[in-house]
């Protein structure tokens, strides 16, 4: 082999590896009556890069937009269906007749969500039927999209030290983590260090939540963390293994940082600083320290403020305002 054809195959194996890695999402929320057309933001985001995003549910309109523009989607059943789904394995049949098989050939699907963050909740008995059954109605379409579901950190009982991360319901979450590692489907986690510093910011020193890599941090054993965003991601793969689901990779599927409305904690810097931390922290590809070199697969919340969210912080997550103005800058890879 020559040096020219070393050198494609290395930079062809280079960017096969890391193509993941550069790459970042971004939640598309449509909870604003001021927003622009799907068109433009699909536009908007490929002017930025941005190769992926999630959306909380099969909007025609979006999954349009999406078609031929090559960036990939996470699509949300509403949690509403997930009882119906979990119980008819026909109306399973029918979401993805109705939502994925007319965009199957032009759009990009990596993951089918069954609900977000019903668990734990009255829901929660309901999304290991429902993957069960979006999974089977995938295979009978002939279409291969994992199917997994998304949780909040509400879904651990222990996260302190991350070692010590376990589930508050085995029951629920043994089974859900044995079909996301038959079917190799990621585990799909909503990690908001910004919660974690209001909830306690006198044992949770801001530096630490804002990945500024600065912070005295916390030793686990052999581990020592520097970011609360990895000790959060270790945590879930910490009582992913207590139930037997090691094999099991977390996508961390929302998080953020409020610019507005709590005082000097939601501000426009500790946006900026938080979400342009997250990015150049994940496209390193330096993992966590309990998954060192294992890039985490990261979508930011969200991309606009959205005025039909409940008034406050809710409402000021955006990085973009309706008419496509930055909130802050952020840099995307390029």
């Amino acid at each position: 082999m020559d040096r020219l054809c070393l050198l494609l195959f290395f930079t062809a194996c280079f960017l096969s590896t890391h193509a993941g890695v550069q790459g970042i999402g971004v939640n598309y929320g449509l909870l604003g009556d001021n927003l622009p057309p799907p068109g433009q933001v699909i536009a908007l985001l490929k002017s930025r890069n941005v190769q992926k995003i999630r959306i909380f549910d099969p909007n025609t309109n979006v999954l349009k937009a999406l078609e031929g523009s090559g960036v990939e989607v996470v699509v949300g059943v509403r949690n509403e269906d997930l009882q119906q789904l979990a119980a008819d394995p026909s109306f399973a049949k029918s979401w993805v007749s109705t939502n994925v098989v007319p965009h199957s050939s032009s759009v990009k699907f990596t993951y089918i969500s069954a609900g977000n963050e019903v668990i734990p909740g009255p829901s929660a008995t309901y999304v290991l039927g429902a993957m069960q059954n979006l999974d089977a109605a995938l295979q009978a379409a002939n279409i291969a999209i994992p199917v997994s579901t998304v949780v909040s950190l509400q879904v651990l009982g222990s996260s302190y030290p991350p070692s010590s991360g376990a589930f508050s319901d085995n029951t629920t979450m043994r089974p859900i983590a044995a079909f996301l590692a038959a079917k190799k489907s990621p585990l799909l986690v909503n990690v908001y260090p910004y919660f974690a510093y209001i909830g306690d910011p006198t044992n949770v020193p801001l530096d630490y939540a804002l990945l500024q890599g600065t912070a005295n941090g916390v030793d686990d054993g052999t581990n020592h963390y520097t970011t609360l965003f990895d000790a959060m991601v270790d945590a879930t793969y910490a009582a992913l293994e207590k139930v037997d689901g090691s094999a099991v990779e977390v996508v961390v599927s929302e998080t953020g940082w409020p610019s507005a409305e709590n005082g000097d904690v939601a501000t426009i810097n500790n946006a900026q600083t938080y979400v342009n931390n997250v990015i150049a922290h994940v496209s390193s590809g330096q993992g966590t320290p309990k998954r060192r070199g294992k890039a985490v697969e990261t979508f930011l919340f969200a991309l606009f403020n959205e005025d039909l969210k409940p008034a406050g912080t809710e409402q000021n997550f955006g990085l973009y305002h309706p008419d496509m103005t930055e909130v802050y800058h952020v840099n995307f890879p390029a």
